[in-house]
């Protein structure tokens, strides 16, 4: 227990920047600052927390469906309601953390390596595997895993105890259904049938995956009802995936089983996979397949989810997604996020074998050195060029341009070029460009008209917008797919086409740039002031839209 509290108490350090630097700190921007942390304050400022389905969120898009923004009943959406974003954004970390440790040492404990002399590799797995990066808003949807294999794994063998059933209850009330427990869940329920099959149909272990999905679908039923009675198209309709050729999904398979992936982020390239295929080879030296089954098997279903994943993408589906247009609008690609569960029980076995036919000494090392990079990979660190949570929405600079503006912002719409709308958002001002996972397909067109010359340019953002769609930005070809120009930057655009008139009537206002805009005048743009702040990561270049001649 002495080394299980040790490591409880990494665990809590790793999340304590959060709380010493406050707004200070740093934090990933991708699928982050740029979108979730947002959503979350718009959403509680809005008064339609818990909105009707049909509610719309006035702030965004001049009426984002409110069922965009996800069920009221997450975790993460009332720390937000709670406490600033920073320390929601903390707590989240500490408490996706602590339980992420504690399940995984659960299932290592009592399903995997039951040995009492292997304490320090049960300890150290599950602190490796806690300590892993993992995308912010998903909390326990990949790291609750563990802990939610070890309750329906006790209910499979007979136990009836009430913390199973705790667990089963409380996790989907911090985790997401489709970025982590669906895959989970129907991969669950393929091997109770293949179970059923061996052996003999376990009927409370039915019962309980039953319930736990019926339990998921009811906390989402915003996405329930998005998916299955909502009947305007929205922009996941015109999602399409089927495009890689069998090379290219051949090198996606190699490039996700070394390296994983941005959202699932599993840090065992250096460490933990050299150490499964030194462990595989020494099964095969000396033939333990039979003792070593569960080992094995796990190397298999690794490539395997690799191997589903590249190939989702794959150009053979499109049949397939022609004929049923649900494989277009939800991502079957992410049963890969079963993988960190996977790799790290993986790793846990592999050092047990490594332990058993050779040295502790090397055990104890790779274990080491797991755990050093798993602490190079904070955030803190890695995200140290990019700007603090202050820097980046820029509080004080954004009220500065309101007061300047003089209006109310319900008044006014405005887009961003060069920074990301969720900056603006985020600071109350009412935007009609966003970041979303779906929204009215009808906006989408609408919002085109205003980029289609500079989507014309460049063939990459075309398919970038047309095919998925998800960030309805103000695409300039000369800037392409980059959303961060801080005060640093030198860039200017030059050559901007704009639909200002289409803009102007959507309720466009102003145009909110990190860029200077040289052609402003023939974009009927009007350059009012320039914006600069000390806690700011930005230079603002705040644009009026002049009123066109013909509208």
């Amino acid at each position: 227990m002495k080394l299980f509290a040790f490591g409880l108490m990494i665990v809590c350090l790793h999340a304590l920047p959060y709380f010493v630097l406050g707004e200070d700190a740093h934090m990933r921007v991708h699928d982050n600052l740029d979108s979730n942390i947002a959503w979350y304050r718009v959403l509680v400022k809005s008064g339609e927390l818990f909105g009707s389905v049909h509610a719309t969120i006035p702030q965004v898009i001049n009426g984002l469906p409110r069922n965009a923004y996800g069920t009221e009943f997450s975790g993460i959406v009332w720390l937000h309601a709670l406490f600033p974003s920073v320390y929601a954004y903390g707590l989240s970390q500490l408490i996706t953390r602590v339980f992420a440790f504690i399940g995984m040492y659960a299932l290592l404990n009592t399903h995997v390596i039951k040995e009492k002399t292997a304490e320090w590799i049960r300890v150290g797995v599950a602190l490796a595997f806690a300590l892993t990066p993992f995308w912010p808003s998903g909390m326990l949807s990949t790291l609750g895993m563990p802990l939610a294999l070890w309750a329906l794994l006790n209910i499979r063998a007979g136990d009836r105890s009430l913390k199973n059933y705790v667990v089963l209850t409380l996790l989907p009330l911090y985790s997401s259904f489709v970025l982590g427990f669906f895959f989970f869940l129907s991969a669950m329920f393929l091997f109770w049938i293949v179970d059923a099959w061996r052996r003999r149909p376990n009927i409370p272990l039915l019962l309980a995956l039953v319930y736990m999905t019926v339990l998921y679908l009811a906390v989402e039923y915003r996405l329930v009802h998005s998916f299955l009675f909502s009947t305007e198209p929205t922009s996941r309709d015109e999602y399409f995936h089927a495009r890689l050729s069998l090379w290219r999904s051949l090198r996606l398979t190699l490039k996700n089983y070394i390296f994983g992936h941005t959202h699932v982020m599993t840090i065992h390239t250096l460490i933990i996979l050299p150490v499964t295929f030194i462990a595989l080879y020494i099964v095969w030296k000396k033939k333990w397949w039979r003792n070593e089954r569960l080992f094995w098997q796990l190397h298999v279903l690794n490539v395997a989810l690799s191997l589903w994943y590249a190939f989702w993408f794959y150009k053979g589906w499109l049949p397939a997604t022609e004929a049923f247009p649900f494989l277009d609008r939800f991502n079957f690609a992410r049963y890969h996020f079963l993988r960190p569960m996977v790799i790290y029980v993986l790793f846990a076995l592999s050092l047990r074998i490594i332990w058993r036919a050779w040295d502790r000494r090397i055990v104890s090392f790779a274990l080491l050195a797991q755990l050093v990079v798993a602490l190079l990979f904070h955030e803190q660190i890695v995200y140290r060029d990019k700007p603090t949570f202050r820097a980046f929405y820029a509080e004080k600079q954004f009220q500065d341009m309101k007061q300047y503006i003089g209006k109310p912002v319900h008044t006014y719409r405005v887009v961003s070029i060069g920074i990301h709308p969720a900056i603006a958002q985020y600071n109350g001002f009412y935007t009609l460009d966003t970041y979303n996972n779906f929204y009215p397909l009808s906006y989408k067109h609408q919002f085109r008209q205003v980029i289609a010359s500079e989507l014309n340019k460049n063939n990459k953002l075309k398919e970038y917008f047309d095919e998925w769609g998800g960030r309805c930005y103000v695409f300039v070809a000369e800037l392409g797919k980059r959303y961060m120009f801080t005060k640093q930057s030198k860039k200017r655009i030059r050559h901007m086409q704009l639909h200002t008139d289409v803009l102007y009537d959507m309720g466009g206002r102003y145009v909110l740039s990190a860029v200077p805009i040289d052609n402003a005048k023939k974009n009927r743009l009007k350059l009012l002031r320039t914006f600069e702040h000390d806690e700011s990561a930005w230079t603002i270049y705040l644009y009026e839209i002049e009123r066109s001649e013909t509208t």
